[in-house]
């Protein structure tokens, strides 16, 4: 028996998965549909992610959700008081601190109500959802394939965002090093000390990767381009300009429903055409190979339409005010469908290949 490690998923099929659960879980304030989607995305993580250093940094973003729930809370607590609405039921009755006449409407502490503790729940619920998803395209896609699998004309741009991405990853990583070889160390101090042994070895890793990896940057070439003449800049400037007016006029006449039909849906077409245009004509100037480019597969579409799917699902059926953004007054609605529909981010725990396969070697 041998283990051998399967084909790994293209990067842009997770991210375009986890993107559009965010995008799902942007237009929610329902608490249920919120950890239900929390917990589609922990379950297919757990199944997919890879052996990788940056495939454990999604207990990172979990403990940041929680943290921005709190936070979330604890705002409403102290700024959220002062005001209380007849049927509110008082959980905490705190002294209100005097304000400046120029600060009218803020409350600092005063009553803590039932319904202003849900708001805050359900606002920082929703922010956290959508770090966890993108926590999960981290853990899921490589960062380096990821980088490898851009257009060239976003590639000088795509190595500042796979960098920025990467930080968190990277930072639990050096967490990990620094606390194992402290454990094989052994010794037992104070607080000071631990700063001293885990807070500044952590900094001085990241720092280091970080140098390191702009070098290797550096060295390779990133952020240089080819020689261009006078008339391609012109008319890729042109086609950029073009696209940026054609887009944001057809966004505008998406969303005013006084503006001409004209406006919406064929500038916003017209737009897109030429920024795509643009950037083909901009990736003429950066010549680069790629070395076993990844290909897009029927595993890879299904994830992809997966999290287009509950995006859409939750964007374009699920309309009901009261199931998108519950009242704090009452239990939130659940429909059935609404259900079904963020289940179906469960599947690319069954479409997508797993990370290791192990199979019989003969002789």
């Amino acid at each position: 028996m041998t283990v051998r490690p399967a084909r790994e998923l293209h990067p842009g099929a997770w991210w375009i998965w986890a993107l559009g659960m965010a995008a799902a879980a942007s237009v929610l304030t329902n608490p249920y549909l919120l950890l239900l989607e929390i917990a589609v995305v922990a379950f297919v993580v757990m199944l997919r992610r890879a052996d990788h250093p940056w495939s454990r940094s999604f207990r990172i973003y979990v403990v940041l959700g929680v943290v921005i729930v709190t936070i979330r809370v604890g705002f409403r607590i102290l700024v959220g008081g002062g005001v209380v609405v007849p049927g509110d039921t008082v959980l905490l009755s705190l002294p209100e601190i005097p304000l400046p006449h120029w600060v009218l409407g803020i409350h600092l502490l005063g009553p803590v109500t039932a319904a202003s503790v849900l708001a805050g729940l359900y606002d920082g619920l929703r922010l956290a959802t959508i770090v966890i998803c993108v926590g999960a395209a981290n853990s899921l896609a490589n960062p380096k394939r990821l980088l490898k699998s851009l257009p060239p004309a976003l590639y000088e741009i795509g190595s500042t965002l796979v960098v920025a991405v990467s930080v968190l990853p990277q930072l639990g990583a050096s967490l990990r090093r620094v606390r194992r070889a402290r454990e094989l160390r052994g010794g037992v101090e104070g607080r000071v000390g631990w700063l001293r042994r885990i807070v500044v070895p952590v900094l001085e890793d990241a720092l280091e990767r970080s140098l390191a990896l702009a070098a290797g940057m550096d060295a390779r070439g990133y952020g240089r381009s080819g020689p261009a003449g006078q008339t391609q800049r012109r008319w890729t400037g042109v086609l950029m300009l073009a696209a940026l007016v054609g887009i944001g006029a057809g966004s505008y006449g998406l969303l005013d429903q006084t503006a001409p039909r004209w406006m919406s849906a064929p500038m916003l077409a017209m737009g897109f055409v030429l920024a795509i245009a643009g950037l083909w004509s901009a990736g003429r100037r950066v010549t680069r190979t790629r070395y076993r480019p990844d290909r897009w597969h029927a595993e890879e579409i299904g994830v992809a339409l997966a999290g287009v799917c509950v995006a859409g699902g939750i964007i374009g059926f699920v309309t009901a005010p009261l199931v998108r953004n519950p009242d704090v007054y009452g239990a939130p609605e659940v429909p059935a469908a609404a259900l079904a529909i963020v289940l179906l981010g469960l599947l690319p725990a069954l479409i997508a290949p797993r990370t290791y396969a192990i199979e019989a070697v003969t002789a």
